[in-house]
């Protein structure tokens, strides 16, 4: 499982909106808006003359209808995704979630 979804369940039980501004999380903010699970405010990915910059914040205002379907299908799948969901979260903690 992807960690962006381990982050989208992380975003279930924070305060929003969130700003963000690790890397990671800004690269798993802009992920999960680019599939419509949440909804963000980035920064552009390029300037007015066309050079890309990689975004160094993000506003995470609200989790989708598609989002919290998607929590509620990884929360309700069977067992095998206990499992890696237990995996992932021991993994994924080494990071900061703040």
């Amino acid at each position: 499982m992807p960690l962006s979804l381990f982050y989208l369940l992380h975003l279930q039980s924070v305060a929003l909106p969130k700003v963000v501004t690790r890397p990671e999380d800004v690269q798993y903010a802009s992920v999960l808006k680019a599939t419509g699970l949440i909804e963000a405010d980035i920064a552009p990915a390029s300037d007015a003359g066309g050079k890309y910059h990689v975004a160094r914040t993000a506003t995470i205002t609200r989790i989708t209808e598609e989002g919290l379907a998607e929590i509620s299908k990884m929360l309700n799948e069977p067992r095998r995704t206990a499992k890696t969901l237990q995996r992932g979260r021991s993994g994924f903690r080494r990071s900061s979630l703040a």
